[in-house]
């Protein structure tokens, strides 16, 4: 299909009113579910009036979802939410697997460390890297892991940052790696994917992840070895490396109408992704997916289309599709 003919990735912020200017110091865990759920109800009814021309309706939505706070307060709310005291953040999963799934890597280093130890440690054992997409803390639990070099390997991106250590920048506009030195070990999509306000979108992001992950090959991508057993540490790191966190509402998976994990699993796969690790909590599920670099060039056709695979009037309606 000419490149002209085809359709063009929407970024996450297409349609996205601008940001409020309304804090808020203290909510409450009942006002902080309730602001984050009126404000994806919000924005997906607003996507919804822009493509189908509704422009009365969408300038409506747009002033509600200002008045309301905007992306500023549901980053607050989100920002709560994954404090300690609510339970902590879901890197902590991401860290717990990959140091369950890895080789060991040495002790931790201090907390400042010299040029000689840094770069020791390094040759014994490098540093993972990666893109942390979303990312509302700059010093959660990949902040201070070794695996990430004690945050020296992560690339924070949102589309508002809060943080100086947190680029502003949009995933999908996000330019594309020139070569593999570009890309990452570990792209995480913590609660990500379901703010995109439509199915086709969510398609389109998980696709362009992709684009973003190391190259899968025979071992020499792997960097792994320690000089002792290093064929074996490589393998290891194979059989893990590249992946993509993937964290969701568990609604999104255990009642929608149109999304289950049996499903999920088929999309990802068509897309060369492989399931690693898998957890369901009463909230979230969180997944793990290993890259293998297999179906990098698709046909454009709908491979996944909307199709209600489950019914029922409690259902919600979640979706992705993948063209």
């Amino acid at each position: 299909m000419p490149a002209s003919n085809r359709r063009r990735a929407k970024s996450l912020s297409n349609g996205r009113p601008p940001l409020s200017q309304k804090t808020s110091t203290s909510l409450s865990s009942k006002a902080t579910r309730t602001l984050i759920r009126t404000h994806h109800n919000l924005e997906k009814a607003h996507a919804r009036a822009l493509n189908t021309g509704d422009s009365s309706t969408a300038e409506t939505l747009s002033a509600e979802i200002q008045e309301r706070g905007g992306l500023r307060l549901y980053q607050r709310a989100s920002t709560i939410g994954q404090s300690a005291s609510r339970g902590g953040d879901s890197s902590k999963i991401l860290v717990q697997w990959l140091e369950e799934l890895l080789p060991s890597s040495p002790a931790p280093a201090p907390s400042a460390p010299s040029p000689l130890a840094l770069q020791s440690s390094r040759n014994s054992a490098p540093a993972l890297s990666l893109l942390d997409v979303g990312c509302l803390n700059p010093e959660n639990h990949c902040a201070r892991t070794k695996l990430f070099d004690h945050g020296r390997g992560v690339v924070r991106i949102d589309l508002r940052s809060a943080h100086p250590l947190i680029q502003q920048q949009d995933f999908m506009s996000r330019p594309l790696p020139s070569g593999d030195a570009e890309r990452f070990d570990v792209l995480s999509l913590s609660l990500v994917l379901n703010y995109v306000p439509d199915p086709v979108g969510r398609g389109e992001m998980l696709q362009r992840t992709r684009e973003f992950l190391r190259v899968p090959g025979d071992g020499g991508d792997v960097r792994g070895s320690d000089g002792k057993g290093g064929t074996g540490m490589a393998q290891k790191r194979a059989r893990v490396l590249p992946c993509l966190f993937l964290v969701l509402p568990a609604p999104c998976v255990t009642n929608s109408r149109y999304l289950t994990e049996e499903r999920l699993e088929e999309m990802m796969g068509e897309l060369g992704f492989a399931l690693v690790k898998r957890k369901l909590s009463a909230k979230l599920v969180y997944f793990l997916w290993r890259y293998d670099g297999s179906n990098t060039t698709r046909e454009e056709k709908e491979v996944f289309p909307k199709k209600e695979i489950r019914p029922g009037r409690t259902r919600n309606n979640f979706c992705i599709v993948l063209r």
